[in-house]
């Protein structure tokens, strides 16, 4: 096809015509190479632009490494997000789910890719997105080497659209976690304070928020200070800084993170099969954001343990001899920890 083709359909069809602006799209690459070279890490140079991204575990200390990837979105905490306008937080809460996800293997994260789908790209709100994953990347020492926007009318409406992430981590052969070998019965349970509701179970908050007769732009019952929606957005904690040094110093002989299915059904995923990770649910005061879940919905007891994180972002097995120093490292690292359980035999 020649130029002098373009002139024989001047009326023709083009992309941008159909609901794609290509142009759009190279515009929020440009505002997002700066975000994404805030993310450099050894190993990585972060530039954007190319088919792959590329990431040397040589130049990240790796001697014989395991990689362990992770998947994940933000799921319908997204609906709260476009409702309300507010796309800065999103982004953080996408990358914590994946990377607290590969750190519960004992992984270090090490780099981070990211799918925006949409119906139209706005540049402006795209990059609202993109810098808050950034942030998420920066604050976990994950780069962030790539990723993907796609415009898509007819698959989206309006100010609709998803995210979702990979993350790849690694650890010395050897060093992964769970350690079934080392965990035994007496080990503690330490409980890492979550920021809020995480990333799970909003169709459930959704659902309460409707029941309440609150909008989003009310003050919320449980946060002074802050709307309804604010609140509920507040994003996922990360616990890379706080965990990696503790997991890497011989401390830790799993970790659960508290995500889909709660306290019921995360714990036992770091067991072997003859412990049982028994809670203590009375060890921990239940957060104003859940309790005024529990009471507007009027949902029970289990029902919040095994759809929410109750106030416990991430679980910590520890030998009894090593608590005291595991507890004091987390409350050098700005974390709140507490003892919620131990393993007992099956």
């Amino acid at each position: 096809m020649t130029a002098s083709d373009d002139k024989k359909h001047p009326n023709g069809l083009t992309y941008a015509a159909s609901g794609v602006d290509i142009d759009a799209g190279d515009a929020l690459v440009d505002r997002i190479k700066p975000l994404a070279k805030s993310t450099r890490r050894p190993g990585a140079a972060a530039d954007l632009g190319g088919f792959g991204g590329a990431f040397d575990l040589k130049a990240a200390g790796y001697n014989d490494p395991i990689l362990i990837s992770g998947t994940d979105g933000v799921g319908t905490k997204l609906r709260l997000a476009i409702d309300t306008g507010k796309l800065d937080t999103v982004g953080i809460d996408l990358v914590a789910m994946c990377v607290n996800d590969v750190l519960a293997q004992g992984a270090e994260p090490l780099y981070f890719l990211d799918y925006l789908a949409t119906s139209r790209l706005d540049p402006v709100r795209g990059e609202a997105i993109i810098a808050g994953i950034a942030a998420g990347c920066r604050d976990s020492g994950c780069a962030l080497i790539g990723g993907e926007t796609a415009e898509m009318p007819g698959m989206y409406e309006g100010d609709d659209f998803d995210l979702a992430g990979f993350v790849v981590g690694a650890a010395e052969r050897g060093a992964l976690l769970p350690d079934h070998d080392r965990m035994a019965a007496g080990d503690v349970l330490i409980g890492l304070a979550s920021s809020g509701v995480h990333s799970n179970g909003f169709s459930l908050v959704r659902k309460v928020v409707e029941l309440s007769g609150l909008t989003w732009s009310d003050p919320a019952p449980f946060a002074p200070g802050q709307t309804l929606g604010e609140a509920l957005l507040a994003p996922t904690r990360l616990y890379v800084k706080a965990c990696l040094p503790l997991i890497k110093a011989g401390l830790v002989n799993g970790l659960a993170h508290i995500t889909g299915g709660g306290l019921v059904e995360n714990p036992p995923r770091m067991t072997p099969d003859h412990l049982v990770p028994v809670i203590d649910y009375d060890a921990f005061e239940l957060p104003p954001v859940f309790a005024w879940l529990a009471k507007t919905g009027g949902i029970s007891a289990h029902e919040m343990h095994r759809t929410f994180n109750c106030g416990i972002g991430m679980l910590l097995c520890v030998a009894p001899r090593d608590i005291d120093a595991t507890i004091s490292a987390l409350a050098q690292a700005g974390e709140t920890a507490m003892i919620i359980g131990e393993l007992k035999s099956a």
